[in-house]
Protein backbone atom coordinates (compact mmCIF):
# COMPACT_ATOMS: atom_id res chain seq x y z
CA UNK A 1 0.00 0.00 0.00
CA UNK A 2 1.53 3.30 -0.84
CA UNK A 3 2.75 5.23 1.70
CA UNK A 4 0.90 9.06 1.77
CA UNK A 5 3.36 11.73 1.08
CA UNK A 6 4.13 14.06 4.04
CA UNK A 7 2.90 17.13 4.64
CA UNK A 8 3.46 21.09 5.95
CA UNK A 9 1.81 24.33 5.66
CA UNK A 10 3.80 27.78 4.49
CA UNK A 11 1.87 31.25 5.26
CA UNK A 12 3.16 33.61 3.27
CA UNK A 13 4.23 33.61 -0.50
CA UNK A 14 6.85 36.58 -0.27
CA UNK A 15 10.76 36.12 -0.74
CA UNK A 16 10.96 33.63 2.33
CA UNK A 17 7.64 32.05 1.41
CA UNK A 18 8.19 31.22 -1.21
CA UNK A 19 11.49 29.94 -1.36
CA UNK A 20 10.50 28.10 1.72
CA UNK A 21 7.57 26.43 -0.08
CA UNK A 22 10.29 25.30 -3.18
CA UNK A 23 12.52 23.36 -1.12
CA UNK A 24 9.80 21.41 0.93
CA UNK A 25 8.36 20.65 -2.81
CA UNK A 26 11.28 19.82 -4.07
CA UNK A 27 11.93 16.96 -1.04
CA UNK A 28 8.70 15.63 -1.72
CA UNK A 29 6.98 16.77 0.87
CA UNK A 30 3.04 18.17 0.48
CA UNK A 31 2.84 22.00 0.79
CA UNK A 32 -0.07 24.07 1.55
CA UNK A 33 0.90 27.18 0.49
CA UNK A 34 -1.29 30.79 1.64
CA UNK A 35 -0.91 34.21 0.38
CA UNK A 36 -3.51 36.84 1.49
CA UNK A 37 -3.40 38.52 -1.83
CA UNK A 38 -5.34 39.49 -3.83
CA UNK A 39 -8.14 39.61 -0.93
CA UNK A 40 -5.87 41.52 1.64
CA UNK A 41 -2.89 43.79 0.89
CA UNK A 42 -0.48 45.50 3.39
CA UNK A 43 0.19 48.71 2.76
CA UNK A 44 3.32 47.74 0.70
CA UNK A 45 2.02 45.28 -1.38
CA UNK A 46 0.41 45.90 -4.85
CA UNK A 47 0.75 42.58 -6.59
CA UNK A 48 -0.98 39.71 -6.58
CA UNK A 49 1.95 37.67 -7.75
CA UNK A 50 4.31 36.06 -5.01
CA UNK A 51 7.84 37.38 -3.97
CA UNK A 52 6.48 40.94 -4.69
CA UNK A 53 9.67 42.95 -4.60
CA UNK A 54 8.26 46.44 -2.57
CA UNK A 55 11.55 48.83 -2.23
CA UNK A 56 14.77 48.49 -4.53
CA UNK A 57 15.02 45.97 -7.18
CA UNK A 58 18.42 45.66 -6.41
CA UNK A 59 19.45 41.88 -4.42
CA UNK A 60 23.13 43.89 -4.19
CA UNK A 61 25.93 42.47 -5.29
CA UNK A 62 27.18 39.60 -6.94
CA UNK A 63 30.89 39.08 -6.26
CA UNK A 64 32.22 36.60 -4.26
CA UNK A 65 34.23 39.17 -2.74
CA UNK A 66 31.15 41.01 -1.23
CA UNK A 67 29.11 38.14 1.91
CA UNK A 68 25.87 38.51 -0.11
CA UNK A 69 27.00 37.89 -3.39
CA UNK A 70 28.40 34.52 -1.33
CA UNK A 71 25.23 34.10 0.40
CA UNK A 72 23.92 34.11 -3.27
CA UNK A 73 26.08 31.11 -4.58
CA UNK A 74 25.51 29.42 -1.41
CA UNK A 75 21.86 29.34 -2.78
CA UNK A 76 22.27 28.29 -6.12
CA UNK A 77 24.14 25.02 -4.70
CA UNK A 78 20.91 24.23 -2.70
CA UNK A 79 18.68 24.79 -5.85
CA UNK A 80 17.24 28.40 -4.83
CA UNK A 81 13.96 29.19 -6.83
CA UNK A 82 14.50 32.83 -5.82
CA UNK A 83 18.00 33.13 -7.19
CA UNK A 84 17.03 31.15 -10.69
CA UNK A 85 14.24 33.71 -11.07
CA UNK A 86 16.83 36.35 -10.00
CA UNK A 87 18.97 35.18 -12.34
CA UNK A 88 16.39 34.98 -15.65
CA UNK A 89 14.66 38.64 -14.64
CA UNK A 90 18.27 39.90 -14.49
CA UNK A 91 18.61 43.74 -16.05
CA UNK A 92 21.74 45.75 -16.14
CA UNK A 93 22.96 47.03 -12.71
CA UNK A 94 27.27 46.79 -12.84
CA UNK A 95 28.67 44.58 -10.29
CA UNK A 96 25.02 43.77 -8.73
CA UNK A 97 22.52 41.82 -9.47
CA UNK A 98 19.24 43.50 -9.68
CA UNK A 99 16.00 42.43 -11.44
CA UNK A 100 12.85 42.94 -13.42
CA UNK A 101 10.33 43.25 -10.61
CA UNK A 102 7.63 41.78 -12.90
CA UNK A 103 9.05 38.90 -14.31
CA UNK A 104 11.35 38.04 -11.12
CA UNK A 105 7.85 37.30 -9.46
CA UNK A 106 5.90 36.01 -12.54
CA UNK A 107 8.69 33.33 -12.70
CA UNK A 108 8.68 32.33 -8.68
CA UNK A 109 4.73 32.53 -8.62
CA UNK A 110 4.50 30.03 -11.92
CA UNK A 111 7.23 27.88 -10.71
CA UNK A 112 4.78 26.90 -7.56
CA UNK A 113 1.48 27.61 -9.17
CA UNK A 114 2.90 24.48 -11.45
CA UNK A 115 4.89 21.84 -9.06
CA UNK A 116 2.64 19.06 -8.47
CA UNK A 117 2.91 18.92 -4.68
CA UNK A 118 2.01 22.69 -4.13
CA UNK A 119 -1.81 23.58 -3.06
CA UNK A 120 -1.92 27.36 -2.82
CA UNK A 121 -5.03 29.05 -1.05
CA UNK A 122 -5.59 32.47 -1.83
CA UNK A 123 -6.89 33.62 2.21
CA UNK A 124 -5.76 35.30 5.33
CA UNK A 125 -4.58 33.13 7.96
CA UNK A 126 -5.79 34.13 11.24
CA UNK A 127 -4.21 31.45 13.55
CA UNK A 128 -1.19 29.97 13.51
CA UNK A 129 -2.24 26.01 12.26
CA UNK A 130 -1.44 22.89 13.92
CA UNK A 131 0.79 20.60 12.17
CA UNK A 132 4.14 21.22 10.49
CA UNK A 133 4.55 25.10 9.54
CA UNK A 134 6.61 27.60 8.20
CA UNK A 135 5.30 31.04 8.96
CA UNK A 136 6.92 33.63 6.43
CA UNK A 137 4.26 36.16 6.42
CA UNK A 138 7.38 39.13 6.92
CA UNK A 139 7.52 42.26 8.96
CA UNK A 140 3.93 43.43 7.48
CA UNK A 141 1.72 40.48 9.17
CA UNK A 142 -1.91 41.09 9.70
CA UNK A 143 -3.03 42.18 12.27
CA UNK A 144 -4.66 38.95 13.75
CA UNK A 145 -1.84 36.29 12.73
CA UNK A 146 0.21 38.89 14.30
CA UNK A 147 -1.55 38.68 17.49
CA UNK A 148 -1.45 34.88 17.29
CA UNK A 149 2.13 35.26 17.34
CA UNK A 150 2.60 37.95 20.17
CA UNK A 151 0.86 35.03 22.13
CA UNK A 152 3.63 32.35 21.70
CA UNK A 153 5.37 31.19 24.89
CA UNK A 154 8.69 32.94 25.47
CA UNK A 155 8.37 35.47 22.52
CA UNK A 156 9.40 39.28 22.64
CA UNK A 157 8.94 41.83 19.12
CA UNK A 158 11.01 44.74 18.04
CA UNK A 159 9.86 47.15 15.71
CA UNK A 160 11.37 49.29 13.28
CA UNK A 161 10.68 51.05 9.97
CA UNK A 162 11.28 50.54 6.63
CA UNK A 163 11.15 52.67 3.44
CA UNK A 164 11.00 52.13 -0.30
CA UNK A 165 12.47 54.60 -2.94
CA UNK A 166 10.99 56.13 -5.54
CA UNK A 167 10.72 55.33 -8.80
CA UNK A 168 10.46 57.63 -12.11
CA UNK A 169 9.85 57.24 -15.56
CA UNK A 170 12.59 56.96 -18.47
CA UNK A 171 11.55 59.55 -20.59
CA UNK A 172 10.83 61.89 -18.74
CA UNK A 173 14.44 62.02 -17.35
CA UNK A 174 16.81 65.07 -19.12
CA UNK A 175 19.27 62.89 -20.42
CA UNK A 176 21.29 65.76 -21.96
CA UNK A 177 21.79 66.31 -17.94
CA UNK A 178 22.91 62.73 -16.73
CA UNK A 179 25.19 60.75 -18.22
CA UNK A 180 25.55 57.00 -17.82
CA UNK A 181 28.58 54.80 -15.45
CA UNK A 182 28.75 52.85 -13.29
CA UNK A 183 31.75 53.46 -10.33
CA UNK A 184 35.45 52.03 -11.02
CA UNK A 185 34.53 51.80 -14.62
CA UNK A 186 32.40 48.53 -14.55
CA UNK A 187 30.28 49.19 -17.30
CA UNK A 188 27.31 51.73 -18.10
CA UNK A 189 24.16 50.64 -16.64
CA UNK A 190 24.02 53.53 -14.02
CA UNK A 191 22.19 56.88 -14.76
CA UNK A 192 24.13 59.76 -12.83
CA UNK A 193 22.81 63.12 -11.96
CA UNK A 194 25.97 65.12 -11.31
CA UNK A 195 25.54 67.87 -8.62
CA UNK A 196 28.00 71.32 -8.48
CA UNK A 197 28.28 72.27 -5.16
CA UNK A 198 25.74 75.07 -4.73
CA UNK A 199 23.14 72.58 -6.10
CA UNK A 200 23.63 70.32 -3.49
CA UNK A 201 23.55 72.74 -0.60
CA UNK A 202 20.13 73.90 -2.32
CA UNK A 203 18.65 70.90 -2.57
CA UNK A 204 19.38 70.21 1.30
CA UNK A 205 17.99 73.10 2.66
CA UNK A 206 15.09 71.84 0.65
CA UNK A 207 15.12 68.37 1.83
CA UNK A 208 15.07 69.44 5.46
CA UNK A 209 12.53 71.88 5.33
CA UNK A 210 10.15 69.79 3.42
CA UNK A 211 7.26 68.30 5.04
CA UNK A 212 7.32 64.48 6.55
CA UNK A 213 3.94 62.32 6.45
CA UNK A 214 3.65 61.46 9.63
CA UNK A 215 3.90 57.72 10.88
CA UNK A 216 2.44 56.96 14.45
CA UNK A 217 5.27 55.97 16.63
CA UNK A 218 7.72 56.80 14.43
CA UNK A 219 11.40 57.38 16.19
CA UNK A 220 14.86 58.32 14.31
CA UNK A 221 16.52 55.33 16.07
CA UNK A 222 13.82 52.88 15.17
CA UNK A 223 14.76 52.70 11.76
CA UNK A 224 17.33 49.93 10.37
CA UNK A 225 20.40 51.81 8.97
CA UNK A 226 19.98 50.32 5.29
CA UNK A 227 16.88 51.99 4.74
CA UNK A 228 17.45 54.98 6.47
CA UNK A 229 15.24 58.04 5.15
CA UNK A 230 16.83 60.16 3.10
CA UNK A 231 16.24 63.35 4.82
CA UNK A 232 16.95 61.54 8.76
CA UNK A 233 20.61 60.93 6.72
CA UNK A 234 20.94 64.55 6.17
CA UNK A 235 20.07 65.59 9.73
CA UNK A 236 23.45 63.75 10.72
CA UNK A 237 25.09 66.61 8.95
CA UNK A 238 25.09 68.83 5.84
CA UNK A 239 27.83 66.35 4.27
CA UNK A 240 26.55 63.07 5.43
CA UNK A 241 24.74 62.80 1.82
CA UNK A 242 27.87 63.54 -0.34
CA UNK A 243 29.83 60.87 2.00
CA UNK A 244 26.87 58.23 1.68
CA UNK A 245 24.09 57.79 -1.32
CA UNK A 246 25.54 60.42 -3.33
CA UNK A 247 29.11 60.06 -3.08
CA UNK A 248 30.91 60.66 -6.61
CA UNK A 249 33.71 58.24 -5.73
CA UNK A 250 34.43 56.30 -8.74
CA UNK A 251 32.30 58.64 -11.04
CA UNK A 252 33.54 61.39 -13.92
CA UNK A 253 31.43 63.31 -15.58
CA UNK A 254 32.41 63.20 -19.02
CA UNK A 255 31.31 66.97 -19.73
CA UNK A 256 33.69 68.37 -17.46
CA UNK A 257 36.34 65.30 -16.79
CA UNK A 258 36.06 65.85 -13.52
CA UNK A 259 34.39 64.32 -10.63
CA UNK A 260 31.18 66.03 -9.61
CA UNK A 261 30.40 67.66 -6.04
CA UNK A 262 27.66 65.07 -5.41
CA UNK A 263 25.91 62.61 -7.58
CA UNK A 264 22.09 61.54 -7.25
CA UNK A 265 22.38 57.44 -9.30
CA UNK A 266 19.12 56.22 -11.10
CA UNK A 267 19.44 52.14 -11.53
CA UNK A 268 16.75 50.47 -14.03
CA UNK A 269 14.19 49.47 -12.26
CA UNK A 270 12.77 46.79 -15.58
CA UNK A 271 13.80 45.54 -18.05
CA UNK A 272 12.39 47.26 -21.03
CA UNK A 273 14.44 49.78 -19.46
CA UNK A 274 11.41 52.55 -18.67
CA UNK A 275 11.29 53.20 -15.10
CA UNK A 276 14.48 53.76 -12.72
CA UNK A 277 14.66 54.05 -9.45
CA UNK A 278 16.43 56.48 -6.99
CA UNK A 279 19.29 54.48 -5.55
CA UNK A 280 19.63 55.36 -1.89
CA UNK A 281 15.92 57.20 -1.20
CA UNK A 282 14.08 55.93 0.83
CA UNK A 283 11.98 58.71 2.13
CA UNK A 284 8.96 59.85 4.20
CA UNK A 285 8.24 62.99 2.94
CA UNK A 286 4.50 63.68 1.43
CA UNK A 287 4.13 63.03 -2.34
CA UNK A 288 3.90 66.33 -3.13
CA UNK A 289 7.28 67.10 -1.77
CA UNK A 290 9.14 64.61 -3.22
CA UNK A 291 8.29 65.81 -6.31
CA UNK A 292 9.55 69.56 -5.43
CA UNK A 293 12.20 68.74 -3.40
CA UNK A 294 13.13 65.89 -5.97
CA UNK A 295 13.43 67.53 -9.13
CA UNK A 296 16.08 69.84 -7.66
CA UNK A 297 18.22 67.17 -8.80
CA UNK A 298 19.44 67.83 -12.46
CA UNK A 299 17.72 65.45 -14.82
CA UNK A 300 15.13 65.01 -12.68
CA UNK A 301 13.32 68.91 -13.11
CA UNK A 302 10.45 67.41 -14.81
CA UNK A 303 10.56 64.08 -14.09
CA UNK A 304 7.24 61.61 -13.86
CA UNK A 305 7.17 59.60 -10.87
CA UNK A 306 6.18 56.24 -11.11
CA UNK A 307 6.01 55.28 -7.72
CA UNK A 308 6.83 57.91 -4.59
CA UNK A 309 8.81 56.76 -1.76
CA UNK A 310 7.17 55.40 1.33
CA UNK A 311 7.32 54.23 5.13
CA UNK A 312 6.06 51.70 6.80
CA UNK A 313 6.41 50.10 10.03
CA UNK A 314 7.72 46.88 10.17
CA UNK A 315 7.72 44.13 13.18
CA UNK A 316 10.26 41.44 13.70
CA UNK A 317 10.93 38.58 16.73
CA UNK A 318 13.72 39.01 19.28
CA UNK A 319 14.37 35.65 17.76
CA UNK A 320 17.63 34.23 20.02
CA UNK A 321 16.34 31.99 22.73
CA UNK A 322 13.18 32.07 20.32
CA UNK A 323 13.88 30.42 17.40
CA UNK A 324 17.08 27.52 16.76
CA UNK A 325 20.09 28.09 14.13
CA UNK A 326 17.51 26.55 11.43
CA UNK A 327 14.46 29.17 12.30
CA UNK A 328 12.47 26.74 14.33
CA UNK A 329 10.58 27.43 17.66
CA UNK A 330 12.95 26.05 20.48
CA UNK A 331 9.80 25.08 22.61
CA UNK A 332 7.18 23.88 19.64
CA UNK A 333 9.10 21.63 17.12
CA UNK A 334 7.94 21.76 13.55
CA UNK A 335 6.76 25.41 13.79
CA UNK A 336 9.31 27.38 12.15
CA UNK A 337 9.46 31.25 11.02
CA UNK A 338 11.51 32.68 8.44
CA UNK A 339 11.87 36.18 6.50
CA UNK A 340 12.35 39.51 7.77
CA UNK A 341 9.94 38.92 10.79
CA UNK A 342 13.36 36.70 12.13
CA UNK A 343 15.69 39.40 11.95
CA UNK A 344 17.21 39.17 8.83
CA UNK A 345 17.64 42.16 7.05
CA UNK A 346 17.55 42.01 2.64
CA UNK A 347 16.00 40.21 -0.01
CA UNK A 348 18.88 37.62 -0.17
CA UNK A 349 18.77 37.05 3.88
CA UNK A 350 14.88 36.46 3.38
CA UNK A 351 15.25 34.08 1.33
CA UNK A 352 18.16 32.30 2.36
CA UNK A 353 16.41 32.34 6.11
CA UNK A 354 13.48 29.77 4.18
CA UNK A 355 15.76 27.89 1.99
CA UNK A 356 17.12 26.53 5.51
CA UNK A 357 13.63 26.52 7.52
CA UNK A 358 12.18 24.53 4.04
CA UNK A 359 15.26 22.28 4.55
CA UNK A 360 15.36 21.55 7.67
CA UNK A 361 11.74 20.99 7.92
CA UNK A 362 11.99 18.70 4.76
CA UNK A 363 14.76 16.82 6.58
CA UNK A 364 12.27 16.07 9.59
CA UNK A 365 9.31 15.04 7.93
CA UNK A 366 11.30 12.53 5.36
CA UNK A 367 14.03 11.13 7.70
CA UNK A 368 16.46 12.15 5.37
CA UNK A 369 19.65 14.25 6.20
CA UNK A 370 20.01 17.73 6.94
CA UNK A 371 23.27 19.55 5.87
CA UNK A 372 25.00 20.61 8.97
CA UNK A 373 25.37 24.44 7.32
CA UNK A 374 28.88 25.59 10.09
CA UNK A 375 29.75 28.93 10.31
CA UNK A 376 32.12 29.19 7.90
CA UNK A 377 28.96 29.55 5.60
CA UNK A 378 26.98 32.86 5.54
CA UNK A 379 23.92 30.37 5.59
CA UNK A 380 25.49 28.82 8.58
CA UNK A 381 26.43 31.96 10.24
CA UNK A 382 23.27 33.92 9.73
CA UNK A 383 20.89 31.04 11.38
CA UNK A 384 23.74 31.38 14.27
CA UNK A 385 23.33 35.19 14.71
CA UNK A 386 19.42 34.74 14.98
CA UNK A 387 19.88 31.86 17.46
CA UNK A 388 22.75 33.53 19.80
CA UNK A 389 21.67 35.33 23.24
CA UNK A 390 21.98 38.72 22.53
CA UNK A 391 20.18 41.34 24.74
CA UNK A 392 20.68 44.18 22.24
CA UNK A 393 19.69 41.77 19.24
CA UNK A 394 19.06 44.17 16.07
CA UNK A 395 18.07 42.94 12.43
CA UNK A 396 21.28 42.44 10.39
CA UNK A 397 22.25 42.22 7.11
CA UNK A 398 24.54 38.91 6.07
CA UNK A 399 28.18 40.15 6.37
CA UNK A 400 31.28 38.06 6.17
CA UNK A 401 32.15 39.10 10.11
CA UNK A 402 29.24 37.09 11.36
CA UNK A 403 31.45 34.03 9.56
CA UNK A 404 34.20 32.08 11.58
CA UNK A 405 37.81 33.57 10.73
CA UNK A 406 40.28 31.81 8.24
CA UNK A 407 42.81 30.03 10.34
CA UNK A 408 46.67 31.91 11.35
CA UNK A 409 49.25 29.69 12.55
CA UNK A 410 52.46 28.90 10.97
CA UNK A 411 50.76 27.28 8.04
CA UNK A 412 47.81 29.43 7.03
CA UNK A 413 49.03 33.01 6.97
CA UNK A 414 46.98 35.80 7.55
CA UNK A 415 45.93 37.30 4.18
CA UNK A 416 46.69 41.39 4.49
CA UNK A 417 44.56 42.17 1.04
CA UNK A 418 40.85 42.51 2.21
CA UNK A 419 39.43 41.22 -1.07
CA UNK A 420 41.60 38.49 -1.28
CA UNK A 421 40.60 37.35 2.26
CA UNK A 422 36.75 37.36 1.40
CA UNK A 423 37.50 35.80 -1.82
CA UNK A 424 39.33 32.72 0.01
CA UNK A 425 36.45 32.75 2.91
CA UNK A 426 34.17 32.31 -0.51
CA UNK A 427 36.01 29.60 -1.62
CA UNK A 428 36.22 27.70 1.73
CA UNK A 429 32.70 27.75 1.89
CA UNK A 430 31.39 27.13 -1.14
CA UNK A 431 34.02 24.21 -1.29
CA UNK A 432 32.57 22.84 1.82
CA UNK A 433 29.01 22.97 0.36
CA UNK A 434 29.53 21.38 -2.86
CA UNK A 435 31.28 18.35 -0.92
CA UNK A 436 28.04 17.66 1.01
CA UNK A 437 25.40 18.88 -1.61
CA UNK A 438 25.71 16.08 -3.64
CA UNK A 439 24.02 13.75 -0.92
CA UNK A 440 20.88 15.78 -0.55
CA UNK A 441 18.80 14.51 -4.08
CA UNK A 442 18.23 18.06 -4.56
CA UNK A 443 16.42 19.12 -8.11
CA UNK A 444 17.26 22.32 -9.81
CA UNK A 445 14.02 24.80 -10.70
CA UNK A 446 14.57 23.49 -13.89
CA UNK A 447 13.28 19.81 -12.91
CA UNK A 448 10.19 20.92 -11.42
CA UNK A 449 8.53 20.69 -14.93
CA UNK A 450 8.58 24.40 -15.78
CA UNK A 451 10.00 24.60 -19.24
CA UNK A 452 13.59 26.87 -19.34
Amino acid sequence: MPTSKPQAYVIGAGLAGSEAAWQLAQRGVSVTLYEMKPQTYSPAHHSPLFAELVCSNSLRSDRLTNAVGLLKEEMRLFGSLVMAAADRARVPAGGALAVDRTQFSEYITSSLEQHPNVTICRQEVTAIPDGPVIIATGPLTSEPLAEAIAGLPGLETLHFFDAAAPIVTADSIDMGKVFRQSRYDRGSDYLNCPMDEETYHRFVDELLNAETAPIHGFEENMVFEGCMPVESMARRGRMSLAFGPLKPVGLIDPKTGKEPYAVVQLRQDNESGTLFNLVGFQTRLKFPEQKRVFGIIPGLENAEFARYGVMHRNTFLHSPGFLNANFEMISRPMCYFAGQMTGVEGYVESAASGLVAGMSLASQLTGSAMPELSGITELGAMGRYVSTPNQRFQPMNCAFGLLDPLPVDKEHKRIRKKADRYQAISERSLAYLRQIQPSLGIQGPAESGQEE
